[in-house]
């Protein structure tokens, strides 16, 4: 968004979730959006909340996922804006606010095109869930509601103009369920004027292994859970002196209970970059997930060695021993990261090709010139 506005006026409607201050988001938003409207989201809160909606979606034909979204206030907000001036194109993030009446316009003015930022392939992630995601009510819920949420998710990717994606692998799968929509794959990108190494930083020192992300999300509890259990003891045998921080907001109780001697869990942290100049190695042990992981992007423009799955480096256009090195089995995980931390010549030249690959095709400002391409595309083409 901040790249679109050098170019063209933007205006943002979102839910705003407990978490957030909705006053900074704001004040920060408006310095690249015309106008930006916020709504609080009363069903945006964990514990109680969330379980309560959980179980009302056990009894609904909706998705837990479309209910934590509908906001009869969003609507209005929406009606407002779209109404009183012409947009040229609706970009709407996430389909599960596909319920939304978008296509409005003042009168006699042409209806805006909607385009969709398809973050991932969510039904399918909720069908991993389901197939291997954690204890057994998470895994029975998930099989409960994915199909809920194919049915929606699938219905409004056919009523949008179309559907940008963050890898190939992603569009193919969604081709393949709607044949015939208009597709792009719009990498994941970061800031790489911001995440770049800084001679003022921290070099790196030999023996610590971060992991980072939200670590409320499934994919990520499962991918820490994993790495502490399976590939964590192995480098600590082999080395004593390595260290593992996990670093992100809102860890559950399974995850906090893993700090301890050698193992340090942050927390949120305002700035990642001291910490990722520090490591010896960014380690991604994903065994869910779908589209891309930002993570890896901005781990690469910080110039740093990473270890990740098959899976965590889906749809990133890396070669893996030159730009980072790919393993899915645990032993064979935990002696990668253990080369990152033995030989950290090997490490430096890695994380230089992976610098140059975000720089050449992750930033966002590339981003924003394939976006601004596809929606061009879709003006000129109308369905």
């Amino acid at each position: 968004m901040t790249q679109l506005a050098r170019r063209h006026d933007l205006t943002a409607a979102m839910l705003v979730d407990d978490e957030f201050d909705a006053h900074e988001c704001r004040r920060a938003m408006l310095a690249y959006c015309r106008e930006v409207v916020l709504v609080s989201n009363p069903y945006g809160r964990e514990g109680l909340t969330k379980r309560i909606l959980q179980l009302r979606s056990l009894a609904s034909n909706r998705s837990f996922e479309r209910l934590r979204v509908t906001l009869p206030a969003l609507q209005q907000i929406v009606d407002r804006i779209l109404r009183a001036k012409r947009f040229d194109v609706v970009n709407l993030e996430f389909p599960y606010l596909g319920h939304y009446d978008l296509r409005q316009a003042p009168p006699g003015e042409r209806l805006p095109p909607v385009v969709v930022d398809s973050h991932e392939i969510a039904y399918d992630l909720a069908r991993q869930f389901a197939r291997g995601g954690g204890n057994l009510g998470r895994r029975l819920y998930a099989a409960a509601n994915w199909r809920k949420l194919r049915r929606e998710e699938l219905r409004t990717y056919r009523n949008a103009d179309g559907v940008y994606l963050c890898s190939a692998a992603d569009e193919q799968r969604l081709l393949d369920q709607v044949p015939g929509i208009r597709t792009a794959v719009i990498p994941n990108g970061a800031d790489v004027e911001y995440y770049q190494p800084r001679p003022t930083d921290p070099p790196p020192d030999g023996r610590t292994i971060v992991y980072f992300g939200l670590l409320s999300t499934i994919p990520n509890i499962d991918g820490v859970i994993h790495f502490m259990q399976d590939i964590w003891p192995r480098i600590a045998e082999a080395n004593p002196e390595a260290r593992c921080k996990i670093i992100g907001g809102r860890p559950p109780p399974s995850l906090l209970a893993l700090a301890g001697h050698r193992v340090e869990l942050t927390g949120f942290v305002s700035d990642l970059r001291p910490h990722l100049a520090a490591a010896a190695a960014v380690v991604v042990p994903l065994r869910l997930g779908g589209g891309t992981r930002l993570k890896i992007v901005e781990a690469m423009a910080m110039g740093k060695a990473i270890v990740s799955t098959t899976l965590g480096a889906e749809g990133i256009e890396a070669v893996p021993g030159r730009d980072l090195l790919v393993e899915d089995q645990p032993a064979a995980f935990a002696e990668a990261v253990q080369r990152m931390l033995a030989e950290p010549r090997l490490a430096a030249r890695i994380g230089q090709s992976a610098r140059q690959l975000a720089v050449d095709r992750y930033g966002w400002s590339e981003a924003a010139l394939a976006l601004e391409g596809f929606y061009r595309w879709i003006l000129e083409n109308p369905s």
